[in-house]
């Protein structure tokens, strides 16, 4: 009953300070009482007079003082924390010092070490109290709690596990009520965290079993992906339900913050270490210019757009054709910025010069990212005319216009399979870095960023074995020994933003993407990550290859024909750059081979020297640097 009533004058604003000043007021003279009661028990002769109340009376009005500036008046005491009871223990102790100094140096030496006496009891008592305040508070609310607590296990004694815990603990919402932490650093076994007991994985293991406990929660901040993999692998064996804390590193700090607790996604065990790529120099190179995304609707576009918006741009103009998309990463953005953030969206096709030139003439961009681009293999095997209209024909219209308006920096979207291409998408992709590197001479910077597979873009594999596995499976791949790069959205994007800032005549960016991963093991983990076993729960069914798809993308990383950068993950491939006429000459080959209906493979195979059949490439696969890489990972 008390404390629901200290509770209702706490909620207002001046009921709380009220309340606070009059505690402190009680207990400044506690102290000055306990202060003198214990030189009388001890025998110690004081004077009290009018000087001593004098000092005392300053020493008071300092304290407080110091607090107010502090903001000691302004916490939340119910939920204090430890930096919150610092932040007192420093107002107090300027305060103190303040009364102190002077009466010393004005010789009133009796005077200064009474009020110090003082100030530490007040010190201690103000602290009780508000302990004991916070403390009954949380006791008072953990027992209203109607629900039952899961038990967890926490996975990580450090800095992210031990928030975990207090917040688990001490939030009324909270859904887990942590039991134990495990923890691979021998020197904490036998020791705990806010009565919260450490224990070896084997002995964490143990109890695990012991207590039926299902949820484990891993709280390691670690890039270490085999790592991760290794302990969701184990704890899920057991039986355990396998969460992750997310490690959040606010710019600027150095210790890490505790994120929410969610499932692992597979890019937690992507068996590659995942790469940061964000800079200041970067983020800086894009404020106050107006950026224009085409394709920035989709999934790669759209994290431009979010990435972009983040470096405080003059502008940022999205360009699509796919309205839905579009409006999509419209809200999103109007929600989260509001009108700091001028954002323009424009409906429309690459293939349509005039519609283009309306959009550079209307917004003058100063950097232009060119995402916009037909991408499937199978479809565009099949619709190949479509590639060279969109994809080629699309990127040389946005690279005209950037010219004619003037545009700092052209950065073009590529892919990986664009490298040794077998399919009319990967050569249609390879072209279009053609028409970038053409244009070395251009007072317009022009750049290709070529990367691989993006996990959880529209149309990748990893959407498309969530559904199978929410269907019941069967998983489907063409093959079981298909291999590929993977990347993450951000990732990619971070990627994007770099080399546009890096970029000055022609260059090709290229990621060192680590190894690729076999989708096979791709398709394991994430049967394994919805809490189901491969070939009991759900199937893994071989297909076969689809029409233009090869078994590996090639090796991105030939050192010999790479230059470094100022970052270390980026390089700027060597390669012979075609003039202007010969790419115009490849072009018009191409348009003619797809609007004469004649044979456009044969057409990107005259035009694209790198080009080769399928088959040709798969022949090799057993003998190639990247499958020889992945078997010895295996």
């Amino acid at each position: 009953m008390g404390m629901r009533f200290i509770n209702k004058i706490l909620e207002l604003r001046r009921g709380r300070r009220t309340v606070l000043l009059l505690f402190d007021f009680a207990c400044y003279v506690l102290a000055a009482a306990t202060c003198l009661a214990l030189c009388e028990l001890t025998d110690v002769r004081v004077s009290v007079n009018r000087s001593v109340f004098a000092w005392m009376a300053l020493q008071m009005a300092l304290i407080y003082g110091a607090r107010v500036a502090l903001g000691g008046y302004r916490n939340v005491w119910r939920y204090s924390t430890a930096a919150v009871y610092l932040q007192l223990i420093l107002a107090d102790f300027f305060g103190c010092l303040l009364a102190f100094v002077p009466a010393l140096l004005m010789g009133s030496g009796e005077a200064a070490w009474q009020i110090a006496f003082i100030g530490a009891f007040d010190l201690l008592f103000v602290l009780s109290i508000r302990f004991s305040y916070s403390a009954l508070y949380r006791r008072s609310e953990a027992g209203k709690r109607e629900r039952v607590l899961t038990p967890i296990a926490v996975i990580g004694a450090g800095h992210i596990g031990s928030y975990l815990v207090d917040d688990l603990r001490n939030n009324p919402n909270s859904e887990y009520d942590p039991v134990f932490f495990i923890d691979k650093d021998v020197t904490k076994y036998g020791k705990s965290i806010g009565g919260i007991p450490i224990y070896s994985r084997v002995r964490g293991q143990e109890e695990i079993l012991a207590r039926g406990i299902s949820v484990v929660v891993v709280t390691i901040k670690s890039d270490d992906s085999d790592f991760l993999m290794s302990l969701y692998n184990h704890y899920s064996e057991i039986g355990c339900q396998v969460k992750i804390c997310d490690a959040l590193m606010p710019e600027g700090e150095e210790t890490p913050r505790m994120g929410k607790i969610r499932a692992f996604r597979i890019e937690d065990i992507l068996f590659r270490q995942p790469i940061d790529l964000s800079s200041r120099r970067s983020k800086s190179f894009y404020e106050d210019k107006t950026v224009l995304i085409t394709g920035g609707g989709g999934s790669i576009g759209s994290e431009l757009c979010r990435q972009v918006a983040a470096c405080k741009p003059k502008r940022l103009v999205i360009f699509d054709i796919y309205e839905n998309n579009a409006y999509d990463i419209q809200q999103e953005l109007v929600m989260t910025y509001g009108e700091k953030l001028d954002l323009a969206v424009e409906i429309g096709s690459v293939r349509d010069l005039r519609r283009l030139e309306e959009i550079f003439d209307r917004y003058r961009p100063n950097v232009v990212f060119h995402a916009a681009a037909h991408k499937h293999v199978p479809l565009m095997e099949h619709c190949g005319a479509e590639a060279v209209k969109n994809n080629v024909l699309g990127t040389y219209n946005t690279a005209d216009m950037a010219e004619k308006y003037g545009v700092q920096k052209f950065i073009l979207i590529s892919t990986d399979k664009a490298v040794n291409p077998t399919n009319i998408m990967g050569a249609s992709k390879r072209v279009c870095e053609m028409i970038v590197q053409c244009r070395n001479r251009s007072a317009t910077s022009f750049a290709a960023v070529r990367f691989g597979n993006v996990l959880g873009s529209n149309g990748s594999v990893v959407p498309l074995f969530q559904r199978q596995i929410d269907e019941g499976g069967p998983i489907t791949i063409t093959d079981k020994r298909i291999i590929r790069y993977f990347m993450t959205i951000p990732e990619a994007s971070q990627l994007v933003l770099q080399a546009g800032a890096m970029a000055r005549s022609g260059e090709l960016f290229v990621l060192d993407m680590g190894k690729p991963v076999k989708i096979y093991d791709l398709a394991v983990s994430m049967i394994r990550l919805n809490g189901l076993v491969p070939g009991k729960d759900i199937q893994i069914e071989e297909i076969g290859l689809r029409p233009g798809e090869k078994l590996y993308e090639e090796l991105l990383m030939k050192n010999e024909k790479l230059d470094k950068t100022d970052n270390d993950l980026i390089f700027i491939e060597r390669d012979a750059h075609y003039t202007r006429e010969e790419v115009r000459r490849k072009i018009d080959r191409l348009v003619e081979a797809a609007t004469a209906d004649g044979d456009l493979h044969r057409a990107f195979a005259e035009v694209v020297p790198t080009y080769h059949l399928p088959e040709e490439i798969n022949s090799q696969a057993e003998s190639s640097d990247e499958m020889k890489l992945v078997a010895a990972s295996a």
